[in-house]
């Protein structure tokens, strides 16, 4: 919903700042108001088709997305993170639906705000998984930059939930309509200082994924077997980050300026459904199109399970290896002192 930080704050920045001129008007049968009265929530005329053609569109998404859950069972660990995305996406556009109709209801349009807001970056948190789980099949080393697969992948997700973190504060200070200018203008900070973290993650993560990229490219020129897709999959993967990154550029455009009733971008609500809407939409169908079931295949084609005695057991094995070192530079010291 690219209009709905503006959307949310519209009223309480309207009245700060005009607060004479500032005057409520009377809703007409959905409830709209011009977007220059204080009880708007909106600055524009929600559409209620587009918001239904969404709510179907994801609909169609998600039942896909469960049915190949099912059908790869051994993926079913990651793919309830799109699964998730998809349906927090798909309530928003319900909400937004049923909003459209009832425009002076401002916990529809908070609830509908905060999901939309938030759905892509789990979205976002299935791409980080995914690429791990492609370096851990088919890679030899399962490592990129000597970093192996399940670790980056471990960073890459809580480095998505970070951004998560700053985004949701900055989306809770958005919602309130009762915030002064000067909350209202915190809250934007925020929420645009993690949608920044995240496109900075985004960076750092497809630098990664070109260079997996390039290694199998170099395996597949050297004649190893690499399996059926894994080409489509990088792509798909690329597509996907690509999406998320349009959405996050266009929230940092839209509100970068600051916010102002004479900005386009939150005004007009074919932005939102264009550079917002659709870029996720596409990026969470494109893994509907080419599934990770199809590549991710073999022994390989997820993280081990491990269970706790061994993850304990490994902890110790580590420890006495420390000691161990420690103890053979102590000797080695010892033996390099000539008081020794």
């Amino acid at each position: 919903m690219s209009s709905t930080i503006l959307s949310a704050t519209g009223s309480s920045t309207s009245t700060a700042s005009a607060s004479a001129t500032c005057t409520s008007a009377i809703p007409d049968k959905n409830g709209h108001v011009d977007p220059s009265a204080c009880n708007a929530i909106y600055e524009y005329y929600p559409s209620f088709g587009a918001a239904i053609l969404f709510s179907g569109l994801l609909l169609a998404a998600v039942i896909m997305h469960i049915f190949q859950a099912a059908k790869f069972k051994k993926l079913k660990n990651f793919c309830w993170v799109i699964i998730m995305g998809t349906i927090w996406e798909m309530a928003s556009f319900v909400l937004r639906a049923i909003s459209t109709r009832k425009q002076q209801d401002q916990n529809l349009h908070t609830y509908s705000f905060l999901l939309v807001t938030l759905a892509p970056i789990l979205v976002n948190a299935f791409d980080y998984m995914l690429l791990g789980r492609m370096v851990h099949c088919f890679l030899p080393s399962q490592k990129v930059f000597h970093v192996p697969a399940r670790r980056f992948s471990v960073y890459f997700v809580w480095f998505d939930v970070l951004s998560f973190l700053v985004q949701l504060v900055g989306a809770l200070v958005l919602s309130n309509s009762d915030a002064s200018a000067k909350t209202t203008q915190l809250g934007i900070h925020i929420y645009m200082g993690g949608m920044g973290l995240q496109l900075f993650f985004i960076m750092i993560f497809t630098s990664l994924a070109v260079a997996f990229h390039r290694e199998m490219r170099q395996m597949d020129k050297s004649g190893v077997v690499l399996g059926q897709g894994w080409t489509k999959m990088v792509y798909a993967l690329y597509f996907s980050l690509a999406m998320i990154a349009i959405r996050i550029i266009y929230r940092l455009a839209e509100y970068g300026p600051g916010v102002s009733l004479s900005n386009p971008l939150p005004s007009h609500e074919a932005f939102f459904y264009c550079l917002d809407a659709l870029p996720i939409f596409l990026a969470i169908a494109i893994m509907n199109l080419i599934h990770p079931g199809h590549v991710l295949v073999g022994p390989n084609s997820d993280f081990p399970k491990v269970s706790r005695a061994q993850k304990k057991a490994a902890k110790a094995e580590k420890k006495a290896e420390k000691k161990a070192e420690k103890k053979a530079r102590k000797a080695g010291a010892n033996l390099l002192d000539p008081r020794g």
